[in-house]
């Protein structure tokens, strides 16, 4: 097939539609490599349950071809200037943006995401690439003041070295660019591993990066099922050829993939799972707190780390926050991606699925009360959910302790900002909280309360290429996006000149 355009038919909703830039072949070294084995594995459309296309099924010996070449490609890559890398990486967004409408087209195929999502996504995943072409130049060092007459100290920072991006598959696009516009722009090269639901995409800005004339082995992507991604994993974090992991997925991996680094002390930035809060107070706009709400929650059908997981709402607004929202989520138009009508696609796969449908069920069996949804939309496929509003809910519950990753808003009353704290500080992690407030005290006090990395305060939609992205606690550590996010792949090297 090589590089292609396939026709996708979306048959319950009668649509159908080109999509481009499909590759069958992995991309190492510059080249269209497919796996040792021979071995294929399919990629599936979430809405249809068709066949999009098929990659290379690789395995550890073709991870470490991949290794090679970016360790290769790292000799002379250390050496660009800033400014060379700055004109790489821009080049690269200038092919990104005039293949805009292909790359949404080719997400809304293999992830499922809603038209609008996904020109939304590609939109957000370029701003990472052109953001760090920016950074690329601005990697400063330091000259610090000698505590002596006869020295000199001078602190540079150094691209690390070859870095291991395994990305999820929620965001296909931004995912990936997150993490390598800044590698790239601080002098690494990349050894790509996307998830096995998306590695279309990853393809996709394997050829973009090509078109827009990426040196050979700076950014390689290598495609691996299920089966084999543990051996994949396992090498990415234990090769002596590897100086960083960077990772983005469940707290489940990301606590094995430490484990694995631990015996090369490699350098780690870990961006895992959520349960994040969204608390509504008596002050707060309550429609602003509803399309806040909607926003959070239903956003790539609940599929985000940021996703908001329990609602928190003050006792005296409870019940008509409950009431809007429920007549919010009504207008939610459920279907499939390639009818721009659709404002909420399917899940990724039938095992997600069946965990919403599980948490859901599990809550009704304890008590639960459900205002809206509460079952799959088997009409229109096995990975759609109906969008599902529950409130009595209580701590026994699946619902209260777990991240959903669906489309499922559970609502729970409080009484005072101390109660409402308590609840949302009651987990091991820590990535996103939100909340809704009119009171600028509380404002102050919450936002310093909550444990987590980043606060959405009458707000949310929180991500962007200019803030720094990471949570706390079991949710990860470093950080993704502002001029933080080159830090991860650089050392800062100390340099004293003695006996001036």
């Amino acid at each position: 097939m090589g590089l292609g355009r396939l026709i996708i038919r979306q048959t319950h909703a009668v649509l159908q539609t080109q999509v481009p830039l499909v590759r069958d072949k992995a991309f190492i070294n510059g080249a269209w490599v497919a796996a040792a084995s021979g071995k294929m594995f399919d990629v599936i459309d979430p809405a249809s349950g068709k066949v999009v296309g098929s990659v290379p099924d690789m395995d550890a010996y073709d991870t470490a071809k991949a290794i090679q070449a970016a360790t290769d490609a790292f000799q002379t890559w250390k050496n660009t200037t800033a400014k060379e890398r700055s004109e790489y990486l821009r080049k690269w967004y200038d092919v990104l943006v005039k293949h805009h409408e292909d790359l949404a087209t080719l997400i809304t195929a293999e992830a499922g995401k809603p038209w609008k999502e996904a020109h939304g996504e590609v939109s957000y995943g370029n701003s990472f690439v052109e953001w760090f072409s920016e950074e690329a130049r601005r990697t400063h060092g330091e000259i610090l003041a000698s505590p002596t007459r006869t020295k000199e100290m001078i602190l540079i920072r150094q691209p690390i070295g070859v870095a291991a991006l395994i990305t999820p598959w929620n965001f296909p696009i931004a995912m990936i660019t997150r993490k390598a516009g800044a590698a790239l722009a601080a002098g690494c090269t990349c050894v790509v591993k996307p998830a096995e639901d998306t590695p279309l995409t990853a393809l996709a800005l394997g050829h973009l990066a090509e078109e827009a004339g990426l040196p050979k082995g700076v950014f390689n992507v290598i495609t691996s099922s299920r089966t084999n991604a543990p051996q994949v994993g396992k090498l990415l974090c234990e090769s002596p050829l590897v100086a960083g992991i960077s990772f983005t997925g469940s707290t489940a991996v990301g606590k094995l993939l430490y484990k694995q680094s631990s015996s090369g002390v490699k350098r780690l930035a870990l961006e895992l799972g959520g349960n994040a809060p969204f608390i509504v107070f008596n002050s707060a706009d309550i429609d602003k707190a509803v399309e806040g709400a909607v926003a959070s929650k239903f956003r790539n059908c609940g599929q985000t780390c940021v996703s908001a997981n329990r609602f928190l709402i003050q006792d005296e607004i409870f019940d008509l926050f409950i009431e809007r929202i429920c007549n919010k989520m009504k207008t939610l138009a459920m279907g499939f991606g390639m009818d721009h009508s659709c404002s909420l696609g399917p899940l990724i796969n039938t095992a997600q699925a069946h965990k919403v449908n599980t948490i859901v069920q599990d809550a009704i069996k304890k008590g639960a009360k459900i205002h809206l949804g509460g079952k799959p939309a088997s009409t229109l496929g096995e990975r759609f959910y109906e969008p599902t509003l529950l409130t009595n809910i209580s701590e026994s519950m699946m619902c209260y302790n777990e991240e959903i990753f669906g489309p499922v808003a559970v609502c729970i009353r409080f009484k005072t900002e101390e109660e409402a704290l308590t609840i949302a500080n009651s987990t091991r992690q820590g990535l996103a909280g939100y909340f809704f407030s009119n009171d600028v005290p509380q404002l102050w006090r919450v936002a310093k309360g909550l444990a987590v990395g980043m606060v959405g305060i009458n707000e949310g939609i929180i991500s962007t290429a200019e803030a720094a992205f990471g949570g706390i606690k079991e949710s990860g550590i470093g950080r993704e996006g502002s001029h933080h996010g080159i830090d991860e792949f650089t050392y800062t090297k100390y340099m004293c000149f003695g006996n001036l």
